[in-house]
């Protein structure tokens, strides 16, 4: 029996797909590459493929007996999903289908899906828990939101085992320095920092000082990705004992802001560079931070790397040797 990774050679699919073999798994790793680096994929077998092909996915069902699927291959760019939302919900909608499909033919009924804090929209209350109202904000949102809903029925329908797990802000890397964090564009905050620490780009620009938290800046809920990875075996676990489907946030619970973190990089580098203020961005919250209690009591889950310093030093180590 093997485990398939869709988008296993993108950033946290990588550090999952790393996970599972470290525990013995026997992993298939399926990606376009149009995101994802083959370099990522060191662990497992490698096959090139689009979920927008039914005869990529079949192909792949038809030579391994895959006994559950792990779903991360999605675009996720959220000012990219408001100017290009057909892209989004073709990619992120009906590839899911098209993949659900395919596992049906082939009597694979167990699925761990990769979700975002974006379902929540613009948060009613922090920490947020699961049962709080979802009202997406963009179309990145909303296509995770209705994927979210597909497996409830699905579940109902067809016996769909799944878990979706909530992601708030990923963030580091490999400790050991073998894979890390590699996106064209970057948009995430930390590896923007640290091309700044690195004098890859002229400055950091900080999109609003005069929020309502207490340096002014966003807060944020930054997960380690090698937590993540260990959610997700513990997210197959759950499903392997033969429990039903539901919905776990991933965070630490405790925010950082972007000045947090910023002075968290200049400790972590012991370098200095310029800070930019910048006006807001549109659809900018506050303060976004969730509550991991049902994942800690549920999933016997907790973040190992928690502090924020040892998250940008991981990440900076990846940053001065990566390699793709």
């Amino acid at each position: 029996m093997a485990i398939l990774v869709c988008g296993g050679a993108g950033y946290i699919g990588s550090h999952i797909n790393m996970q599972l073999n470290r525990a013995g798994y026997e992993t298939i790793v399926f990606d376009n590459l149009v995101c994802g680096h083959r370099e990522a994929v060191k662990w497992g077998k490698f096959i090139k493929g689009d979920l927008s092909n039914f005869a990529d996915i079949e192909k792949v069902f038809s030579e391994y007996r895959i006994d559950a699927v792990f779903h991360l291959a999605a675009y996720a760019y959220v000012g990219e999903s408001v100017g290009e939302p057909e892209k989004y919900y073709y990619n992120n909608v009906v590839n899911t289908l098209n993949l659900l499909k395919v596992m049906g033919q082939h009597g694979c009924n167990r699925i761990i899906f990769s979700s975002t804090c974006a379902v929540y929209g613009e948060p009613e209350y922090v920490p947020i828990t699961e049962d709080m109202p979802q009202n997406p904000i963009n179309p990145y949102g909303m296509t995770k939101l209705m994927v979210e809903r597909i497996f409830r029925d699905y579940q109902k329908a067809y016996g769909l085992q799944f878990v979706v797990l909530r992601y708030f802000n990923a963030a580091g890397a490999d400790p050991a320095g073998k894979i890390g964090e590699s996106h064209n564009p970057e948009t995430h905050i930390i590896p923007l920092v640290l091309d700044a620490a690195s004098g890859k780009r002229a400055d950091i620009k900080i999109f609003g000082n005069d929020y309502e938290t207490p340096d002014g800046s966003c807060i944020r809920d930054y997960v380690h990705v090698m937590d993540l990875a260990d959610a997700h075996l513990k997210a197959l676990h759950y499903l392997e004992e033969g429990n039903k489907g539901d919905f776990f946030n991933l965070g630490n619970t405790a925010g950082t802001s972007v000045l947090e973190i910023v002075e968290a990089v200049k400790r972590v580098t012991a370098r200095e560079f310029i800070v930019t203020p910048a006006a807001r961005r549109p659809g900018d919250p506050a303060k976004l931070v969730g509550s991991n209690e049902k994942a800690v009591r549920v999933l016997g889950w907790a973040p190992k790397y928690g502090d924020i310093d040892t998250i940008v030093g991981h990440a900076w180590k990846w940053h001065e040797n990566a390699g793709y």
